[in-house]
C-alpha cells in the first residue's frame, strides 16, 4: 500500500459514497486508475466493506452502558448466544483482564437495562458503567 492508496482510503473513510471521479481529482489520477486501486484494496481485504452508521432517532434519550462480564468456560457459549439475540447489545468484545467480555448496550430505559443485566447475571458476574456522553468519536486512522 502506497501513499495514494492511503489518500484514497482516507477519502472513503470521510465519505464512502464519494464518486470515483471526485476521488480521482483529489489524488490526481484517472477515474479508471482509482477504480482499479479500490478494487485491489477490496480484494486484499484492506477495505473490508462500506457501511451506514444508523443513529436511533431518540438516541439521546436512550440509556447506553458498557457491561463487563465474567463467565466461566461452561457459560461462554450461552452468554454469546444471549448477546447475539438481544437487540440492545450493539457490540460485544472478548477482552483480557478481570472480565471475559465487554458489551456495549443501548436500552430504552433504566428498567430495560436492569432486565438485561438480570439475564446476564444468571450466567456470570457483571460490572456496569452508564455512558453519560461521547467525549471523542472518530474513525480509525492510519
Amino acid at each position: 500500500m502506497d501513499e495514494l492508496d492511503r489518500k484514497i482510503i482516507h477519502l472513503l473513510m470521510k465519505n464512502a459514497r464519494m464518486p470515483v471521479k471526485e476521488i480521482a481529482e483529489h489524488v490526481n489520477l484517472t477515474s479508471p486508475a482509482v477504480s482499479s486501486r479500490i478494487r485491489r484494496l477490496e480484494s486484499e481485504g484492506v477495505i473490508g466493506g462500506y457501511t451506514v452508521i444508523w443513529r436511533h432517532p431518540g438516541e439521546a434519550a436512550r440509556v447506553q452502558a458498557l457491561i463487563s462480564v465474567s463467565v466461566n468456560a461452561e457459560s461462554r457459549d450461552e452468554f454469546l448466544a444471549l448477546a447475539e439475540r438481544e437487540p440492545q447489545v450493539l457490540q460485544c468484545w472478548r477482552v483480557t483482564g478481570s472480565y471475559n467480555f465487554i458489551a456495549k448496550v443501548s436500552c430504552e430505559s433504566i428498567d430495560d437495562l436492569e432486565h438485561l443485566l438480570t439475564r446476564v447475571q444468571k450466567l456470570g458476574s457483571t460490572n456496569t458503567q452508564i455512558i453519560l456522553n461521547t467525549a471523542v468519536d472518530r474513525p480509525l486512522t492510519f
